[in-house]
């Protein structure tokens, strides 16, 4: 028998998340009628919404009344990679307030571990060993530049605000933030740069944004910069900033996000004396937070509103 209510299947963590999603939709739009992935009950005609995860190439396409593919995450690229995928369908990237909010975090967590040395300290406690030294400058003499304005570059430079920077944005197209000094397209890259004692990547992945920072442009940073990594890997030509590090040039680096994931145990960069790993944990949300974000557009779908944050070909995010 066909459900009469609209079918949402998840594919995000495993079977046993599903009583958690399930009691999350239950309160926040309780007409869905949320299912498992692998459900051999479902009725394929039935699913108008699939919640995924790195969901299985071709799978998406066996639903024909779907309408919204939500992506469980900020990023689409699991989606993507499908090659049967449904090209008309609009794709939702996640953008909970947590997700932000978490990203908003990491950044100053990096930003204020390459201006105080930590990863210093973090060698020092390792080695036993008692290192009294002093920072070389404060917040406010730290020039802090963010590539990537969207939502989550813009909580993350209110956040470093707060903490008393000096800040500029750049963006691939041209914005207007308050207090903040804004560069957009590649004629203006290098001015950015060359004013970014510490560099924040939040940027999506696009061919013009894969192997932005290669040697050229990280040379362009001032003496003893430092970046941090937290949008996509691609964006910076690893051995380009390996090469940055060992010469002495950049002074740090706080990366949490790499081409390949999870970084192999014997990748040179762990064990490097100039950079901070991290897995890939910068962004993160609840359940409950995720399905909030879901109902919320789906709601607005049903009221013939526009959706939030959908992923657009033309400009790869």
């Amino acid at each position: 028998m066909t459900s009469s209510k609209q079918t949402l299947l998840v594919k995000s963590g495993d079977a046993a998340s599903l009583p958690e999603w399930r009691s999350a939709f239950a309160e926040l739009c309780p007409d869905l009628d949320i299912r498992w992935w692998d459900d051999p009950t479902v009725d394929p005609n039935d699913v108008v919404y699939v919640l995924v995860w790195q969901p299985q190439p071709g799978r998406i396409a066996s639903f024909p009344n779907l309408q919204v593919i939500f992506s469980s995450a900020a990023g689409v690229d699991h989606i993507l990679a499908d090659p049967n995928l449904p090209r008309h369908l609009p794709i939702v990237r996640n953008a909970s307030t947590e997700t932000l909010q978490s990203v908003g975090e990491y950044v100053c967590l990096g930003v204020l571990a390459l201006q105080r040395d930590l990863k210093r300290v973090l060698n020092a406690q390792r080695d036993h060993r008692w290192d009294e030294f002093q920072a070389t400058r404060t917040a406010p003499q730290t020039r802090v530049g963010v590539m990537g304005l969207g939502n989550i570059g813009r909580l993350a430079l209110r956040m470093l605000h707060g903490l008393g920077y000096t800040l500029a944005g750049w963006s691939l197209s041209a914005k207007s933030l308050p207090d903040i000094t804004c560069y957009a397209g590649l004629e203006q890259l290098e001015d950015f740069l060359r004013n970014s004692d510490i560099l924040v990547g939040l940027l999506p992945e696009t061919p013009l944004t894969r192997g932005l920072l290669s040697a050229s442009r990280l040379a362009t940073l001032p003496k003893n910069a430092g970046i941090v990594s937290a949008g996509r890997g691609s964006l910076i030509v690893m051995p380009d900033l390996i090469a940055a590090l060992d010469s002495g040039h950049l002074s740090g680096a706080v990366l949490d996000v790499f081409d390949n994931e999870p970084l192999p145990a014997s990748d040179p960069v762990w064990d490097h004396p100039r950079i901070i790993v991290t897995g890939h944990i910068a962004g993160f949300a609840s359940r409950h937070a995720r399905a909030e974000y879901v109902a919320d557009a789906i709601k607005a779908w049903r009221r013939g509103e526009p959706l939030p944050n959908i992923y657009q070909p033309a400009r790869g995010y």
